[in-house]
């Protein structure tokens, strides 16, 4: 049994699948498929294990709205279907409370293009804060330092990803967690 962690690993199992029947691949948060997208296939030997990131994105938009933040920003690491989904339930989530809520929120939203800390995700997300962003949902692997970087220098919240991250920093206020370990 090969197990595989992410996005990287899925067009690489695409490729090797069918050519190593007697091999079994565990391809977590992902499916496999061709380098464009346009062709995606499962063997038998291969089994996907996929979450539904839009559910506790909802989720933390949801709550982060009911706990009173009204700036609100998304900063994915890069836009993946993985990440745009997290993206696109937390903008839902947003909205579904401020509605109930009654209440005006804005929401910034950003692809940082990379899954590790940069500059230029540090400046972002720290014109973001200084120019009133409450809380910034970070998704992104290590990308997420970069938002916790900004969010210290500038009183800011984040909300992590994927784990718990609050032992990352004092910044977390709670994290969309999609259950990696349960799923492995």
């Amino acid at each position: 049994v090969v197990v595989c962690p992410g996005y990287l690993f899925e067009e690489a199992i695409y490729n090797v699948q069918e050519q190593y029947p007697e091999v079994n691949f565990l391809l977590l948060d992902g499916e496999p498929h061709t380098a464009d997208y346009a062709t995606y296939k499962t063997a038998p030997n291969t089994a996907n294990v996929l979450f539904q990131e839009h559910v506790s994105g909802y989720l933390a938009g949801y709550a982060a709205v009911k706990d009173g933040y009204k700036k609100l920003g998304f900063c994915g690491g890069m836009a993946v279907p993985a990440v745009q989904r997290f993206g696109s339930g937390f903008v839902q989530g947003v909205d579904a409370a401020a509605s109930e809520m009654k209440v005006q929120v804005s929401v910034n939203y950003y692809y940082a293009g990379a899954f590790a800390a940069t500059d230029d995700a540090t400046a972002k997300m720290k014109e973001w804060y200084q120019t009133g962003t409450e809380v910034v949902f970070a998704c992104g692997g290590s990308m997420c330092t970069s938002a916790f970087a900004a969010a210290s220098a500038n009183n800011g919240k984040v909300i992590g990803v994927d784990v718990d991250q609050a032992a990352e920093s004092p910044t977390v206020i709670t994290s969309a967690m999609k259950g990696l370990r349960e799923g492995t």
